[in-house]
């Protein structure tokens, strides 16, 4: 192989991972956003299940749609 050659394999090798550490980076934040949302519902479905409205339908009661 030449040398121009190389220089083009490595340049094309240099934008592929630049764009892979971008796609990383994003997927990153999206995680941490994921991660920050499932613990606000696992809070809040603690807080319910505190209060004694966790939405248990016993045998003689009826579903709120009635």
């Amino acid at each position: 192989m030449d040398i121009t050659a190389l220089e083009e394999r490595i340049a094309h090798l240099m934008r592929i991972t630049d764009d892979l550490s971008d796609t990383v980076a994003q997927q990153a934040k999206e995680v941490d956003r994921l991660t920050a949302r499932v613990e606000m519902l696992l809070m809040r479905e603690a807080e319910r299940e505190s209060e004694g409205t966790g939405g248990i339908v016993l045998g003689d009661e009826r579903p709120p749609h009635y």
